[in-house]
């Protein structure tokens, strides 16, 4: 996500410059528009997902819905409708391309209870799209329901996975397990057991679980080549918490597991299972990115 870096900071340098009359009104707006909350459309690890796969990050207001014919629109699922829209863009959360007044771009949209078809015009959207070669003012979605009913609380979320995802320190993408290790000490009950990840640019991840006589085993996640000055346990609600919960399997891979006595084997098991146990579940509301195109 490194090229949302420049367009972040710009946003958040002018949102502090901004005058008091203009942040009194954005209150007001975010007030207003909070006093009917909609339906949670994506939940954080969605927005993560999104987020993750996208180039560019845009507010925009539709001004034309046309629906395509089914032999033009291939492989939307069943109860869905693809359209083609046209929309005004109403500002950049994020993303170092340059977007013009109006985009344009392809997405599926169930129909509803009764199979209906949605209407959209000028409905505010929050979409997360790549610019399309050589086609000024087209975007592709990167999947192809990547646009959400805007509303204040979503963009709220949205901005703060942004400067999460941009921030210095940020954990990369998760892919799987590398390798785990588990070590007995000297003391009856005392161990370390050292889980390796894979991530999708070969930056460091390991988890540690520590284990000492009558006590709860101790764990954390560092996300630096010094895993023993850097490990701690990742706040719940954050961008390390759903990059662990959300890529790594339910049971520790038993090719990973590089311990040969059948103790320390099981015990590597049985801390990667603690580990999990401690992130809990990764709550989704959509498609998990192995499926976006």
């Amino acid at each position: 996500m490194k090229f949302l870096r420049p367009i972040i900071a710009t946003a958040l340098a002018v949102a502090v410059a901004a005058p008091a009359g203009m942040a009194g009104a954005a209150h007001a707006e975010d007030r207003s528009a909070q006093a009917a909350p909609a339906p949670q459309q994506a939940t954080d690890a969605d927005l993560i997902d999104l987020a993750d796969y996208a180039d560019l990050v845009l507010r925009a207001k539709v001004r034309r819905q046309t629906e395509l014919k089914p032999e033009r629109a291939p492989g939307v699922q069943p109860g869905h409708t693809r359209f083609y829209i046209e929309a005004e863009t109403q500002s950049l959360l994020a993303g170092t391309t340059p977007v013009g007044e109006r985009v344009r771009y392809l997405v599926d949209l169930p129909l509803d209870a009764r199979g209906r078809k949605p209407s959209l015009r000028n409905a505010e959207v929050i979409l997360f799209a790549r610019p399309v070669a050589g086609r000024p003012g087209e975007l592709q979605l990167v999947a192809p329901d990547a646009q959400l009913r805007w509303n204040a609380d979503l963009e709220r979320r949205t901005r703060l996975i942004l400067e999460q995802l941009v921030a210095p320190d940020a954990p990369s993408r998760i892919t799987g397990v590398r390798d785990a290790l588990s070590v007995a000490g000297t003391l009856a009950g005392e161990s370390e057991t050292q889980i390796f990840l894979e991530t999708v640019d070969d930056a460091p991840a390991a988890i540690s679980v520590v284990r000492r006589p009558g006590m709860e085993p101790v764990w954390g996640v560092s996300f630096s080549e010094i895993v023993d000055q850097a490990v701690r346990i990742p706040p719940r609600g954050s961008l390390a918490a759903y990059r662990l919960a959300c890529a790594l399997p339910r049971t520790l891979p038993s090719e990973a597991n590089l311990a040969r006595e059948p103790a320390d084997r099981a015990r590597a098991s049985d801390d990667y299972r603690y580990v999990i146990n401690q992130l809990g579940p990764c709550p989704r509301l959509r498609e998990a990115p192995s499926i976006r195109y």
